[in-house]
């Protein structure tokens, strides 16, 4: 507890404002619990960034924690990037306190004289992302928590190429924060070096996303019919407008979720995974007979898709789904416009369906395949200059089309989406008969997702003391499948249980580890790198002999996912 009230006293002197200091003074002689939770750690950067509970506290999103960030990345840019005038961009999404949180960041940036583009108000992500690039910038900021509940905030730093930062210069950023003391943050702007940007930018943004996410002109979007909710997000600023300027015309946007509104009154988690979320969207559809109902997260980098199936009821897409058949559907159009030379790769990553992986090799496209999140997939583009980028995703619902946005991108995979029910439309098929085609040509996989809370420090230690199990007594069986190897992403080796063969692992260390049988069952098993919790991803796979079988062999998969979770005592 000492340690922690040095901490905390260090936040009533002069440094911090009069307010901060009441706050953390009532926190010290009132709730010593909380005051332990703010105090015991520093907020670190995760696979997407800083995400955490806004409020006083080393531990908390404030005023203070964004602006020793922003001061190292301020701090790190002048000594590594030689510039006369070095630039950055900042956008910000939908929740409390964003707007006020860009604009100290931009303070802290002015400052340190770096010329600041601050977006006027709320904009989505990878519009963040397409004007680092096209701003001709050295960095860009957004300040948003994605699905979070409505007490978080963050802070995702993006790196010159429009991705999000990745070694050396996370780590370099990260060093330069973790030296600083509070007291050595520049918060007084030079407002000369701050300007407004909005609509020159959005024009640029909607018509490269219009470009790259519509993809024939023979497509009859006219006939699609559209429900589309924003939840409460910043999507309302960019969706409707990529889809009009598209061609698509039966559009119908759930007015409930149109404003925008950090507390998402309507869900309780404004998630497009879940379908709770889009339970307005779907019984719009329903009520008005849709074709399909895409939802946006908050930040606008992931979507949702429900489509109707072989029955004609709404049915949510996970992740996986959506990723294969908009992977498909583009190396298709690749092919028949003659455009497959064996330069080109689709990318993914460790956690998400193997089944994309066959996909591209059916088209004798390379899949490649990193760790989790899409800063990973934006440094594939930029590692291999000299091959084609054509699109990926992950299991998460984010999904990127070309190169043009280096982050997962719910506007141009919108129009994707869109794209593939339309054209399958006039060709008499779905969105989910292609889906169901795909699995009768190689194999039915089914995925599933589980999140276990472990909040405070308590919790981290829980957390990690599963991993640590999970790594140094491995399961040698599991629904009576032996375990053939065991990938361990934080030692960068891959163990073969029978044989007791190790193989490196050609990526960054990460802590992941994933159990496969022999048959493709997969076990992944990794702590978020956003919330406190810790994730269990399972893959199972089945023939699928014709599309008509499709419900039984669901169903069986499912069950066998069940059995493992109770095996693995996770329920």
């Amino acid at each position: 507890m000492k340690n922690f009230l040095d901490q905390a006293k260090q936040w009533l002197t002069p440094t911090f404002d009069a307010e901060t200091q009441t706050e953390v003074n009532d926190l010290i002689n009132n709730n010593p619990d909380d005051l332990a939770d703010r105090f015991y750690k520093d907020m670190e950067f995760g696979t997407g960034g800083m995400r955490g509970v806004m409020g006083a506290g080393t531990n908390r999103i404030n005023k203070y924690t964004l602006g020793r960030a922003t001061q190292g990345l301020s701090n790190y840019l002048i000594e590594n990037v030689k510039k006369d005038q070095l630039k950055v961009v900042i956008a910000f999404d939908c929740r409390h306190n964003s707007k006020k949180f860009a604009k100290v960041v931009a303070d802290v940036l002015s400052a340190n004289n770096i010329k600041v583009f601050l977006f006027e108000d709320l904009r989505a992500t990878p519009e963040l992302s397409f004007a680092v690039r096209h701003l001709d910038c050295d960095a860009g900021i957004v300040l948003t928590a994605s699905h979070n509940p409505p007490e978080y905030n963050g802070y995702k730093v993006y790196w010159a190429d429009g991705g999000q930062i990745v070694p050396p210069h996370d780590s370099g950023i990260i060093g330069n924060v973790n030296s600083l003391d509070f007291s050595e943050i520049k918060f007084d702007s030079n407002e000369d070096l701050i300007e407004i940007i909005g609509k020159e930018v959005d024009d640029v943004f909607i018509e490269n996303s219009v470009k790259n996410g519509s993809l024939s002109d023979k497509i009859d979007r006219k006939n699609l019919k559209i429900v589309f909710t924003s939840l409460h997000g910043t999507s309302i600023v960019s969706v409707p407008d990529a889809l009009a300027k598209a061609g698509y015309t039966d559009v119908h946007i759930v007015e409930e979720q149109r404003v925008p509104n950090g507390d998402f009154p309507t869900v309780k988690s404004p998630n497009p995974e879940e379908p709770e979320a889009l339970k307005m969207a779907t019984d719009l559809a329903n009520k008005i007979g849709a074709d399909i109902v895409i939802g946006t997260d908050p930040d606008c980098d992931r979507l949702g898709v429900a489509v109707r199936d072989t029955d004609g009821n709404m049915k949510l897409m996970n992740g996986n789904q959506t990723m294969v058949v908009m992977t498909d559907f583009l190396l298709r159009k690749w092919k028949e416009e003659g455009k497959i030379n064996g330069k080109q790769f689709v990318g993914s990553t460790i956690v998400s369906t193997e089944l994309v992986n066959d996909v591209a090799a059916n088209y004798n496209v390379e899949t490649k395949v990193g760790l989790t999140g899409f800063k990973w997939i934006a440094k594939m583009v930029r590692d291999f200059p000299e091959q084609d980028f054509i699109g990926g995703g992950e299991e998460s619902f984010g999904y990127m089309v070309g190169d043009f946005v280096r982050d997962k991108d719910a506007v141009t995979a919108t129009l994707l989406a869109c794209e593939v029910a339309a054209y399958a439309k006039q060709n008499g098929s779905s969105f989910y008969k292609e889906l169901l085609d795909i699995y009768v040509n190689n194999k039915f996989y089914k995925e599933h997702l589980i999140s276990i809370t472990k909040k405070g420090m308590d919790g981290a230690a829980e957390i990690k003391q599963m991993l640590s199990d999970m790594r140094n007594n491995p399961i040698t069986e599991i629904d009576g499948e032996k375990i053939e190897s065991l990938s361990d992403y934080q030692a960068s080796t891959k163990k073969n249980l029978i044989t007791g063969n190790v193989e490196n692992i050609d990526l960054p260390k990460s802590n992941v580890l994933i159990y496969q049988t022999a048959n493709g069952t997969r076990i992944a098993a990794r702590p978020s790198g956003t919330e406190p919790k810790i994730k269990f991803y399972f893959s199972v796979n089945s023939q699928l002999e014709k599309a008509e079988n499709a419900d039984t062999t669901e169903s069986d998969l499912d069950a066998k996912i069940q059995r493992i979770i109770k095996e693995m005592k996770l329920n």
